[in-house]
C-alpha cells in the first residue's frame, strides 16, 4: 500500500511540474512577443551606434550602451571586464578591376580582417584560379609565384544546414593568404562565403599563421557575382590581369571590455549559468544579425526573468563578449578570469547564428544530459522548436572548461544567414521583429529548464 501511495504521489508531482513548466514557457513566449525590449535595443545598436569593430569608437559606444541598458533591469550586478583587443582599420574604400585586353571591369572587393595593405598605388598581376588549398599546393611554386591566387570554391548547395557549407569553404578565406604567400604569390582574393549571387563582398578574419611579417601579402574577398565573372573571363583569357588597392593597417592592441550582468541564485549562487553573444561586429555594416541579434536576445533573457518575477536557483549571467570576430579575446579572457576566481559554470548558451526563426539547439554534453534535454522537447513543440542535436555551440562559450558543463547554441533557420554574414547589407532592416523575439523566448525557456532541473 505504501508503495502504491508513493508512486501516486510521484506521478502527481510529475504532472504538477509539467503543468508549471508549460505555463512558464507560455508566460515567457507571451511576454517576449508583446513586451520585449530586444527589437528596440537592436534598433539603437544598429541605427544609433552602427558598426562595432573591435577596438573602434563604435565598440566603445556599444559597451556603454548595453551596460546602461542592463543597469535599468534591476539586476544584482552589472560590470565591465577588461580585455585587450587587436585594432585593425580598413582605411580608404578598396578598389579593384579586371584588366582584360586593356578593358577595365570594376569588381566589388573588401579587405579581409588583418590583411596588410597593397602598395600605395595598388597592385596588378596575373591571376590563377584554384578551388582548394590542396589544389594550390599541387600546382607548385612555378605556377603560383608572382601571381594573385583566386580561391573560388563555392558553397555546397546540397547541404540543408548552411553552416556545413560555410565550414566547407572558410579555410580558403582564413588560411588562403598564408599558404599562397609560402608559394610566392603576391596577393590573394577569395569568393565571398554565401549561396546567393550578389554584389556584396563578405569580409572575415584571416591569418598569416607563423609567417614572418616580411612575407605577408594583401588578401581580400570579392562578391559572388564578381567571382563568377572573373572565372568566366579567365577561361577566355588565362593571362588577364587583376588590379587591387587596399589601405588597411594593423595598429596594435587597445583596451576594451566584456559586459556582464548577473542575477544571483537563491539556492546555489556558486553555480553559474551564462547566456551571451558577441558585441563586436565587422565594420562594413551594423552587424544586426552578426551578432547584434544575439546580444539583445541574451539581454532579453534576464529582462524576462525580472519582469516575470522569476527567482533563479542558480546564478544567471548575461555575458556580451568583445572581439569574437577577430581573435576571440573576450571569450578567452572570460575563461581566464573564471579559472582565477574558481568559478563553477554548469550551463552556457550562445546566440551567434542570426536573428531568424528559431528551430532548436545544438548541444555539447554527454549522453545522460542529452537524454534529459530531449525529454523537454514536448514543451517546445507548441512553439515549432523541433531540432535538438549534438554538435558545435558557439565560439565564445567554447573556451569554458568547467569540470562539468553543458553548452548549447541557438539554431535559427540558416538558409538566409549567409546572405548577410560579414557584408554591408547586415543591417537592421534585415531582421524581423517577431523572429528575433521568438528566439529570445526560446533561449529564456531553455535557461529556465536548466535552472529548474540542473545537469546530471
Amino acid at each position: 500500500m505504501k508503495k502504491i501511495t508513493y508512486c501516486a504521489l510521484l506521478f502527481s508531482s510529475m504532472l504538477y511540474s509539467q503543468s508549471n513548466d508549460r505555463q512558464m514557457l507560455k508566460n515567457i513566449y507571451n511576454f517576449s512577443l508583446t513586451n520585449s525590449k530586444c527589437y528596440s535595443w537592436l534598433d539603437d545598436l544598429s541605427n544609433k551606434i552602427g558598426s562595432r569593430m573591435s577596438g573602434s569608437v563604435g565598440a566603445e559606444k556599444g559597451v556603454a550602451y548595453v551596460k546602461a541598458q542592463l543597469e535599468t533591469l534591476g539586476l544584482d550586478k552589472v560590470y565591465l571586464q577588461e580585455v585587450m583587443v587587436p585594432k585593425w582599420v580598413r582605411g580608404d574604400k578598396e578598389s579593384a578591376y579586371i584588366l582584360d585586353n586593356k578593358t577595365k571591369v570594376p569588381i566589388p572587393i573588401c579587405a579581409l580582417g588583418g590583411s596588410i595593405s597593397t602598395p600605395k598605388n595598388g597592385l596588378t598581376a596575373e591571376v590563377i584560379e584554384v578551388h582548394s588549398l590542396k589544389e594550390l599546393e599541387s600546382l607548385g611554386v612555378e605556377k603560383i609565384k608572382g601571381k594573385i591566387v583566386f580561391y573560388n570554391r563555392p558553397f555546397e548547395a546540397t547541404n540543408i544546414d548552411a553552416f556545413k557549407s560555410y565550414g566547407g569553404c572558410v579555410d580558403q578565406r582564413y588560411n588562403g593568404a598564408r599558404d599562397a604567400a609560402k608559394m610566392g604569390a603576391v596577393a590573394t582574393i577569395v569568393r565571398s562565403m554565401g549561396f546567393r549571387l550578389d554584389d556584396f563582398p563578405h569580409t572575415g578574419a584571416q591569418s598569416y599563421g607563423d609567417l614572418p611579417k616580411d612575407q605577408y601579402i594583401p588578401t581580400a574577398a570579392i562578391s559572388t557575382n564578381a567571382a563568377e565573372l572573373l572565372s568566366k573571363k579567365l577561361k577566355e583569357n588565362s593571362v588577364l590581369k587583376f588590379f587591387m588597392k587596399l589601405s588597411c593597417e594593423n595598429l596594435g592592441e587597445v583596451l576594451s571590455y566584456n559586459v556582464i550582468g548577473e542575477i544571483k541564485g537563491l539556492e546555489h549562487p556558486e553555480k553559474i549559468m551564462i547566456v551571451g553573444g558577441h558585441l563586436d561586429s565587422w565594420d562594413l555594416a551594423d552587424g544586426s544579425h552578426d551578432d547584434g541579434a544575439g546580444v539583445v536576445q541574451s539581454m532579453e533573457v534576464l529582462e524576462l526573468f525580472k519582469k516575470l518575477n522569476y527567482k533563479p536557483k542558480n546564478t544567471i549571467r548575461v555575458v556580451l563578449f568583445m572581439n569574437e570576430e577577430f581573435g576571440g579575446r573576450g571569450g578567452k579572457k572570460y575563461e581566464e578570469l573564471s579559472i582565477a576566481n574558481h568559478e563553477n559554470h554548469i550551463f552556457a548558451l550562445e546566440s551567434d547564428a542570426g536573428g531568424f526563426s528559431p528551430r532548436g539547439f545544438s548541444f555539447e554534453c554527454d549522453a545522460t544530459n542529452f537524454e534529459k534535454i530531449t525529454n523537454w522537447k514536448y514543451l517546445f513543440e507548441p512553439y515549432l522548436i523541433h531540432s535538438f542535436t549534438i554538435g558545435g555551440t558557439g565560439s565564445d562559450i567554447g573556451h569554458l572548461t568547467s569540470t562539468k558543463i553543458v553548452k548549447a547554441g541557438l539554431m535559427p533557420d540558416s538558409q538566409r544567414y549567409f546572405d548577410y554574414h560579414h557584408a554591408a547589407n547586415d543591417k537592421f532592416d534585415a531582421v524581423n521583429k517577431r523572429e528575433l523575439e521568438l528566439g529570445a523566448a526560446t533561449m529564456a525557456s531553455l535557461m529556465y529548464l536548466f535552472d529548474q532541473y540542473g545537469i546530471d
